[in-house]
């Protein structure tokens, strides 16, 4: 066997087991699996574990750094033919706007209000139509991690809804370290309840990694963010 079937196995194997925990989850929380999305964060892999990934049926993936999810996007899409959908997860710099609007699919991390006006201007330019984003909200209030504190969602949320060029579709949050997820989740819910008691069409909620995403799906998360659970601890590289 070669390296490239090695790793697609490894990749089927992983992804199994990670929808099985998915399915589980669901069933505790007695919902239907089918709600939930799995996006495989590649990030710090190479554009063939994405490629792999995709004709395996995950065709939503994640990425963190636009110097890195730039140049894989377009190889990825040179070494298969399967549907991508690509998510960009991580803290978001206002220059990095333009480039992100061109192949993003939903923006996960939009957290203050320079990106509000940047990320409608760079797909105005681009001609391109709206880009659907999600409104990080903390819930450590931990600067460093990126998030909008909760006082602040609402009026973040009308500015969104108001930019011609972007859609709000719900919101995303990471769990605080060193701490059990669940409180924070359920506040998480909380807060997606309010919003979309403003914005009925916030639906999303992006919420859950490798290691606690089976809290989230309990507290309504409709997109987990796995990587390790799909691609391993092993040396990554990008290329």
């Amino acid at each position: 066997m070669n390296q490239a079937d090695s790793r697609r196995d490894e990749l089927r194997d992983n992804l199994a087991l990670v929808r099985s925990r998915i399915d589980q989850a669901c069933g505790t929380a007695g919902r239907d699996p089918s709600e939930v999305h799995l996006i495989a964060v590649t990030k710090l892999f190479p554009a063939s574990d994405a490629a792999l990934l995709a004709e395996l049926g995950v065709h939503d993936l994640g990425e963190s750094r636009d110097q890195e999810a730039s140049v894989k996007a377009a190889q990825v899409s040179e070494l298969t033919t399967a549907t991508v959908r690509w998510h960009f997860v991580g803290r978001l710099q206002s220059n990095k706007a333009r480039s992100v609007a061109a192949y993003a699919h939903l923006v996960h991390s939009l957290d203050r209000p320079v990106l509000v006006e940047a990320l409608s201007a760079a797909r105005r330019r681009l001609g391109r139509g709206e880009l659907e984003v999600l409104i990080q909200v903390s819930l450590d209030e931990d600067v460093d991690r990126g998030g909008v504190h909760p006082d602040g969602l609402a009026q973040l949320a009308d500015q969104v809804a108001d930019a011609e060029q972007l859609t709000l579709a719900g919101l995303m949050a990471v769990a605080p370290l060193n701490a059990a997820p669940d409180p924070a989740f359920e506040r998480l819910a909380e807060l997606a309840g309010q919003l979309r008691s403003q914005h009925p069409g916030a639906t999303v909620l992006s919420a859950g990694m490798s290691g606690d995403f089976e809290s989230a799906i309990r507290h309504g998360a409709t997109h987990v963010r796995i990587g390790t659970a799909l691609l391993g601890r092993r040396a990554p590289s990008f290329g």
